[in-house]
C-alpha cells in the first residue's frame, strides 16, 4: 500500500510539465506559473512557459480594476489565448481540461464588451451551463470580477419557491448584464412568454460536452432558436468529439480555436490502482484514509445510492465525513461544501457533481471507489487534486468486470497507472486483466450493490453528473441577483471575497 505521507514529499519536488499551444488563430503563449485561480497549468507542452500579465491583454480598466483588487496577476494559457478575440468580437471555441481557468477566459472579456458598449434593459450575455453548482460559481465569479465595472448577474437554476421564480422572472424581464441559466430552468421561463432573447449580444455554452452526455442537445437548440441570430457565440469544452464539432459547425461562425492538453492529469498527480473484489472495497477504503492525517479527501462513486452507504461505513470508522449527491436539497448541499472547504470535514463522499468546475483548493487525495462511467470522468475527478502545482494522490478501486474500461482510461491519457496490491489483512485481489470481460465482478456478489462496485447502473447512479439525468427543475435558486455595486458593496461580499468564491475555474 502507497504510504501517502512519503507520496506527498515526493510529489512536493516534481516539476509539472507544460501546456500545449493552441491552433488556428490563436498563438499560445506560455503559461505563468501563478495565475489567476492558482490553478496548475495543463500538461504536455514542449516550451517552457512564459507569464503572461493580465495587464497585457486588452481588458478595460473597470475589469483590471477587480482583477487587481483580487490579486490576480497572471493569465492562464487558455485566458490568454481566448481573452483577445473575445473582446474583438469573435466567436471561439475554447477547449481545455478542468482546472485551467475556462471561466474567467470567457467571463472577462465578455464583461469588457458590456462595460465598453454602454447601457441597455435587455439581456446583454446568456450562459448556459449544466448544473447548478456550476450557474452559482459563474454568479460568484462574475460579483467578483464585476465589482469595478458594476456587471450585473442572476443565477437561474430549478427548484425553489414561488417567490424565487418571481425574482428570476424580474431579472429576465427588466433586463441583466449576464444571465446564467441551466436548460430546463430556462425553458420553464421561456415556455410562458415573457423571456426575450432577440438582443443578446453573446451565447456562451459551458461544458458542452457535460451537457451533450446529460441530454441537453435538444433543450439548447430551443433556447438558441430564440437567440439573436447575429450574437458573438463561445463555446467551451473538456473535450472535442464529433458531436461537439457538430454543434460548433451549427451555431458558430468562422470561430477562432483555442486548445490546451486534452485529458491528461496534472504531472504531479500520483495515481494509483487497487485491482480489488467488492467485498474488499468497504476494508481497503477505511485502510487507505484512517490514521493517515489527511483533512481533504473526495471519495467519488458513480451511483448516487452509494453514497450514504460509503459515508456511513467511513463515519463508524471514526472519519470526519460529509456527502453530496443531487438528492441533497440547495441548502445542504452548500452547508457541506462550505464546511469541507474549511476543513470542517475531512472526507466528502460524492457523486460526479463535484468533479467539475468545483472551486475547492488543496484537495489532498481523490479516490474512485468506482472506475469512472466514461474515460474523461477519470480525468475531471483526479483533476480535483495537484492543482496549483502542489503534489496530490488519485487512487481508483478496480473491480474484475472494471478492468477492460480502466484498460481505456490507461489508453487516453497515455499512460499505464501503478497497479498495488492490497494490504495483507484483507486478502488477495484479483489479477489485473485489461481484456476482462465488462462487468460486475467480485466473489460472493454482495459487496457490488451496496458499495457501489462495478458498472451496472451507472447511469442512474450519478456516473453522468451527480445522479444519471439532472433535475431539470429541482434545483432551488437564489433568484436575481440584477444589483448595482452599492447594493454588492453592501452586502460585505465586495471584490475581497471574490478570490476565494469567484474566481476563475476551470
Amino acid at each position: 500500500m502507497i504510504d501517502t505521507h512519503e507520496a506527498n514529499d515526493s510529489l512536493a519536488e516534481q516539476d509539472a510539465s507544460q501546456p500545449n499551444t493552441g491552433h488556428q488563430e490563436a498563438k499560445a503563449p506560455d503559461a505563468p506559473t501563478g495565475d489567476a485561480k492558482e490553478e496548475s497549468p495543463e500538461e504536455g507542452a514542449s516550451e517552457e512557459p512564459k507569464k503572461v500579465p493580465f495587464r497585457e491583454l486588452p481588458l478595460c480598466d473597470a475589469v483590471q480594476d477587480g482583477l487587481d483588487a483580487m490579486g490576480f496577476e497572471m493569465a492562464t494559457p487558455i485566458q490568454s489565448l481566448a481573452i483577445p478575440p473575445t473582446t474583438e468580437g469573435k466567436d471561439v471555441i475554447g477547449i481545455a481540461q478542468t482546472g485551467t481557468g475556462k471561466t474567467a477566459a470567457f467571463l472577462l472579456p465578455t464583461m469588457h464588451n458590456i462595460y465598453e458598449s454602454g447601457g441597455g434593459d435587455h439581456i446583454k450575455c446568456l450562459i448556459i451551463t449544466p448544473t447548478r453548482e456550476l450557474a452559482l460559481q459563474i454568479d460568484q465569479a462574475c460579483e467578483g470580477f464585476g465589482y469595478f465595472s458594476g456587471t450585473s448577474s442572476v443565477a437561474i437554476y430549478g427548484g425553489g419557491s414561488g417567490s424565487d421564480f418571481d425574482r428570476e422572472k424580474n431579472a429576465l424581464t427588466t433586463g441583466v448584464d449576464i444571465a446564467i441559466v441551466t436548460p430546463g430552468r430556462m425553458l420553464s421561463h421561456m415556455n410562458l412568454g415573457y423571456v426575450d432573447l432577440s438582443k443578446i449580444d453573446v451565447l456562451i455554452l459551458d461544458e458542452a460536452d457535460r451537457m451533450l452526455d446529460m441530454g441537453f442537445l435538444g433543450d439548447i437548440n430551443r433556447i438558441t432558436e430564440h437567440c439573436n441570430p447575429n450574437r458573438q457565440t463561445l463555446l467551451y469544452s473538456a473535450t472535442m468529439p464529433e458531436r461537439i464539432s457538430k454543434l460548433a459547425n451549427t451555431m458558430l461562425k468562422d470561430p477562432v480555436t483555442v486548445q490546451i492538453a486534452l485529458s491528461r492529469p496534472a504531472e504531479k498527480v500520483m495515481q494509483v490502482a487497487y485491482p480489488v473484489h467488492d467485498d474488499q472495497k468497504p476494508k481497503l477504503l477505511v485502510s487507505l484514509l484512517k490514521d493517515r492525517g489527511l483533512e481533504s479527501v473526495i471519495v467519488f462513486s458513480s451511483r448516487k445510492r452509494s453514497i450514504s452507504i460509503i459515508a456511513r461505513s467511513l463515519s463508524k470508522a471514526g472519519l470526519n465525513v460529509g456527502s453530496i449527491s443531487s438528492d441533497l436539497d440547495q441548502k445542504d448541499r452548500e452547508d457541506v461544501m462550505r464546511r469541507f472547504r474549511n476543513r470542517k470535514i475531512h472526507v466528502l463522499v460524492a457523486t460526479d457533481v463535484v468533479s467539475r468546475g468545483i472551486d475547492i483548493d488543496n484537495i489532498e487525495m481523490v479516490i474512485n471507489y468506482d472506475v469512472p462511467p466514461n474515460e474523461e470522468d477519470y480525468v475531471h475527478r483526479i483533476g480535483r487534486t495537484a492543482r496549483a502545482g502542489r503534489g496530490g494522490i488519485g487512487i481508483t478501486l478496480i473491480t474484475p468486470g472494471e478492468m477492460r474500461n480502466f484498460s481505456k482510461i490507461e489508453k487516453l491519457i497515455q499512460m499505464e497507472v501503478r497497479k498495488e496490491p492490497l494490504p495483507a489483512e484483507l486478502g488477495e485481489g484479483p489479477k489485473y486483466d485489461p481484456n476482462a470481460p465488462s462487468h460486475r465482478g467480485g466473489r460472493g456478489g454482495g459487496g457490488g450493490g451496496r458499495h457501489g462496485g462495478g458498472r451496472g447502473g451507472n447511469r442512474h447512479g450519478g456516473g453522468r453528473s451527480g445522479g444519471g439525468r439532472p433535475q431539470r427543475d429541482g434545483d432551488k435558486p437564489r433568484g436575481n441577483r440584477n444589483k448595482n455595486r452599492n447594493h454588492r458593496k453592501g452586502e460585505g461580499g465586495g471584490h475581497k471575497g471574490g478570490q476565494k468564491s469567484g474566481g476563475p475555474t476551470g
